[in-house]
């Protein structure tokens, strides 16, 4: 087992009881579904949630697993891992009573809920900077994260605060349409990251052997 292997398994675990909570919360409320009502905001909620822990997973395997295992990297792996954790426990509520409305536990806690995830995600890019700085193609591969962060950020900020539910649905399922786009053309050419970075770091070395000495 390689030094990464070793923090992913530590760190997917984190991940994986993430989205462990998320499943037992939905089955939870379909199995007291005749005492509780569902509604659909809380199952649009969770979908968001389960796909980003998705997407922040592919994340930081594309970024971390060329460092060297350090304790210090274990430590923030955690925390991230555990800001995501917080997110997705609060997706559900934890107990369940007769005439319960799942839309009254997802008003109480979207918005903790959402900013969470822009912590975490924000958090992990801050951390991944120096690594990506130090790629050959460092600057873009910084500019492409900023601007997917940006993107990110101006749709699950507003979708926190609204008081709408067509506002959270159509800023929510606008973000789900763009994991599922993601991920199915990530399965339709599974080598199209890679393809990307090399094609980065040859217009980046092009750059760098047109340029003018100094």
């Amino acid at each position: 087992m390689s030094a990464f292997e070793f923090f992913f398994s530590f760190y997917g675990l984190v991940l994986g009881l993430s989205v462990t909570v998320i499943a037992t919360g939905l089955a939870t409320a379909i199995q007291h579904r005749k005492r509780i009502r569902i509604g659909w905001l809380t199952p649009l909620l969770a979908l968001f949630v389960g796909l980003d822990v998705a997407s922040f997973w592919d994340f930081a395997w594309t970024n971390f697993r060329d460092l060297p295992f350090s304790y210090g990297l274990l430590i923030v792996g955690l925390a991230i891992a555990l800001i995501y954790f917080i997110a997705a426990s609060l997706v559900f509520p934890h107990a369940i009573e007769d005439d319960l409305s799942l839309d009254d536990h997802f008003w109480a806690n979207k918005k903790l809920v959402l900013l969470l995830t822009t912590a975490a995600n924000i958090a992990a890019l801050i951390v991944a900077a120096p690594i990506l700085l130090a790629a050959p193609a460092g600057s873009l591969l910084i500019a492409n994260y900023a601007v997917t962060l940006t993107a990110y950020i101006a749709l699950v900020i507003p979708a926190a605060f609204v008081r709408n539910k067509a506002a959270f649905a159509t800023l929510t399922g606008i973000h789900i349409a763009i994991y599922l786009v993601l991920g199915a053309f990530s399965a339709a050419f599974p080598n199209s990251s890679e393809q990307m970075l090399e094609a980065m770091n040859a217009r980046e070395a092009a750059a760098l052997a047109t340029a003018p000495a100094k």
